[in-house]
């Protein structure tokens, strides 16, 4: 019975968890509106074209990947070398469900630092920090 009872506070806490997940996703997509700087664009283009499969459209999060808008992601909890090394390495999954993030070996440090200028701009329109 306490095993039965605990399993249904479980499902019951992953259910809400997944509610919270979508809910913040679409306040997120409707917080970045805005057009990225001109200086921006090329590392807009590369996260398009590294990064937008699995992390969404202006970092929003898809299923495959969770949101870099996400206070996770700030620089105090994630800094510039974080995301230059699971580019590299890729990451073992610790934060969400979506499974360990492969590395992106075509992507190239000065690519990554670019994308990381834009995805920062992203953090910042969305007031993360």
């Amino acid at each position: 019975m306490l095993n039965a009872i605990c399993l249904m506070i479980i499902g019951l806490g992953g259910i809400l968890f997944s509610c919270t997940q979508n809910e913040s996703r679409q306040e997120i997509v409707l917080k970045v509106q805005t057009a990225a700087p001109a200086e921006l664009i090329q590392g807009e283009t590369l996260y398009q074209n590294h990064c937008a499969g699995c992390h969404g459209d202006k970092a929003s999060g898809t299923d495959k990947g969770p949101a870099f808008l996400s206070p996770i992601y700030e620089p105090n909890h994630h800094g510039d070398e974080s995301f230059v090394l699971a580019a590299r390495n890729g990451v073992r999954a610790h934060h969400w469900p979506f499974g360990d993030m492969p590395p992106v070996p075509n992507a190239k440090e000065e690519e990554v630092r670019q994308i990381i200028g834009y995805v920062r701009w992203l953090q910042r329109e969305a007031h993360l920090y």
